[in-house]
């Protein structure tokens, strides 16, 4: 009978709180981040949709500044992300903003059936918002997210490939049936961030979630989200191949590939040993529900790193 309960307890956590919630004992932690940012909201087809912005004290001279959007994970929040991912820190130091809206009942309309709200029109809505209260580059805007965060961003460049100038998927491949349906505008830049043993977000592909849990739709797998991608950006050299060295003894290794085209490039990071998690982040569940955060990349770091370069032509 325990192990029933303890079988059912750990559906429950993975169902619910380790797709996007974090426990409580951190929650002050992030709260205590998202303080320092504005909050804001903008009418979509008359819901009013809140996000929280960051804009560094300090802006390089009189440039306009590119614009980071961070979706939170199904269950989430917005607020959970500042702390989560550390994005203020890294934009106070490089001079970028950074958005972390808020979906609708805690989910992003991703292409899994997961939601319904018009997260596009959203999405459009709060880079408009943005642009009028401040000087962005809108040929400098990219969309970064963890699990249905990551998913969503996936749907971004899908649908709004004419604003979004690259993404980058955090324990996210793919959603199925986004993959028959997508249709972007141009060639655009893709990263993935994906732990081999990601007890929610099979790298292999499959269902998502966790035993009867298991009703969150369907992923590709990660190498065929990236041959998607290369397929699309017209991508046909071989790759570059890494194994970065461990900067830590933490039971992950990373292994980088890269292809590098024309207009776009798609990079996939593959964290060996690595579960649902961001790398980098805070062990916000135990290892046994969530898998292994990685110590030897930094996700925050290595994306603002990714989109630096890349511009809407």
């Amino acid at each position: 009978m325990r192990k029933v309960w303890a079988v059912i307890g750990a559906t429950f956590l993975f169902s619910i709180v380790a797709i996007g919630a974090r426990p409580f004992g951190l929650m002050k932690d992030f709260q205590r981040s998202a303080a320092r940012d504005e909050k804001h909201s903008v009418d979509v087809q008359h819901l009013v949709r809140d996000y929280l912005l960051h804009v560094p004290a300090e802006m390089p001279g009189n440039r306009p500044a590119p614009l980071v959007v961070v979706f939170h994970g199904g269950g989430g929040h917005g607020w959970n992300m500042p702390g989560f991912t550390r994005f203020d820190e890294l934009a106070d130091e490089q001079g970028f903003l950074v958005a972390y809206p808020d979906s609708l009942k805690g989910h992003w309309n991703d292409g899994r059936g997961q939601s319904d709200a018009d997260d596009i029109g959203f999405a459009r809505a709060l880079i408009d918002a943005i642009a009028e209260r401040h000087a962005i580059d809108p040929r400098r805007i990219y969309a970064t997210g963890i699990s249905n965060g990551g998913f969503f961003a996936n749907r971004l460049a899908c649908d709004l490939a004419d604003r979004i100038a690259a993404i980058a998927s955090v324990a996210a491949t793919m959603p199925r049936p986004l993959d028959t349906t997508c249709k972007p505008s141009r060639p655009i830049s893709v990263l993935y961030i994906q732990g081999t043993e990601d007890p929610l977000v099979p790298i292999s592909g499959g269902r998502v979630g966790f035993g009867i849990g298991q009703g969150r739709g369907e992923n590709l797998s990660l190498n065929d989200s990236a041959q998607f991608w290369r397929e699309h950006d017209a991508i046909s050299s071989p790759p570059s191949v890494d194994d970065l060295p461990d900067r830590v003894d933490d039971g992950t290794h990373i292994h980088r590939k890269a292809w590098v085209g024309s207009q776009a490039e798609v990079i996939v990071f593959t964290i060996e040993g690595g579960g649902h998690t961001w790398p980098g982040g805070p062990q916000y569940l135990p290892k046994w529900i969530v898998g292994r955060t990685s110590q030897n990349l930094d996700a925050t770091r290595t994306i603002w790193e990714f989109f630096k370069p890349l511009s809407l032509p």
